[in-house]
């Protein structure tokens, strides 16, 4: 008999994240903004990383981006991930402006050119997580 895999690690949502995992719960991708400056910024920040103001929103984005980066995983750091062996995780830069890691959406392409455009895929975990992933667009 097989020993089941443990349950894959969630993200911690606390107050200054909230925002961004209700908008991919609802299907829109988004990214802080600052009401002060308009920086934009991903992952969120109690303050803004531009000029260190406190007022900060979840703006939504397009969604669009281009892939900048990926890597391929062998090894499952936690052994939830086991079964998902070899996986890859892809570093996008957002159509305005912030990176954000990532993993590709259904079956990861074998090997995704850098450069290419992509859009984002919501993945409906459970009732309470919706993550953000993306898929090549060309």
């Amino acid at each position: 008999m097989e020993t089941p895999l443990p349950a894959k690690p969630c993200p911690k949502i606390d107050p200054v994240s909230r925002g961004f995992w209700e908008n991919c719960h609802r299907g829109i991708l988004s990214v802080q903004r600052c009401e002060e400056c308009g920086n934009t910024h991903y992952p969120g920040t109690p303050v803004c990383p531009a000029c260190l103001s406190s007022r900060q929103s979840w703006a939504p984005v397009s969604g669009r981006g281009t892939l900048v980066s990926w890597v391929r995983f062998h090894q499952a750091y936690w052994d939830s991930f086991r079964a998902d062996l070899p996986y890859l995780v892809c570093l996008v830069r957002l159509q305005e402006g912030p990176l954000m890691l990532s993993n590709f959406a259904g079956e990861a392409p074998d090997d995704p050119p850098i450069g290419s455009a992509v859009e984002v895929a919501f993945d409906k975990v459970d009732d309470e997580l919706t993550l953000p992933k993306f898929r090549l667009t060309s």
